[in-house]
């Protein structure tokens, strides 16, 4: 092991803190670098003689791998007020799931179907950005319907949960709220 940032090797490194994850799969371990005094996270898991295959759209076979599931979301998530922890519990919950349902092989759409479900309650815009990608939206009016979707779905109500479109304030008439704070 070495430090991703200056690369010591590991006798520089020393562990902050350890903990179990992914149900009692995995140690979650931070780190921090003694040179560099960056710190990161790794994670140790066992390796499993049975592969999970994912059968993707054109009906080739690829081994299950998180780092794509947790690249979709950091993609979808850019520049949107989402922790990274909430990322990699996503992708857990998903890895789990999958894990569950499936022995050796696991349709594409099953795993898009279970990233979206979880997005989609995590935060609205990041929802519609993957969604966008994985249904593959051939015209803008079916990113706008989809976006009504979101919008009506009941979904806006979560705390922390951020809004797709904001309403403007103040305007004309029948629009601004009187001083009771009724409209």
């Amino acid at each position: 092991m070495r430090c991703p940032f200056c690369d010591a090797d590991k006798d520089k490194l020393k562990v902050i803190d350890s903990r179990g994850c992914e149900g009692g799969r995995a140690i979650r371990r931070r780190r921090k670098c003694v040179q560099c005094e960056k710190r990161f996270t790794t994670y140790e898991r066992i390796e499993t003689n049975i592969r999970l295959a994912v059968i993707k759209r054109d009906g080739s076979r690829m081994p299950f791998d998180r780092g794509k599931i947790l690249h979709g979301l950091e993609r979808a998530c850019f520049k949107r007020a989402v922790k990274l922890e909430a990322l990699h519990r996503i992708v857990e919950e998903v890895e789990e799931e999958v894990h569950k349902a499936c022995d050796k092989e696991v349709p594409s759409s099953v795993i898009g179907e279970l990233v979206t479900n979880k997005l989609r309650r995590l935060d609205q815009v990041a929802y519609v950005r993957f969604a966008s990608v994985y249904r593959r939206f051939k015209t803008l009016d079916d990113l706008v319907n989809e976006a009504k979707a979101v919008i009506g779905a009941q979904h806006h109500d979560l705390p922390g949960q951020g809004k797709l479109f904001v309403e403007a304030t103040g305007g004309q008439g029948d629009d601004e709220e009187d001083a009771g704070g009724k409209r």
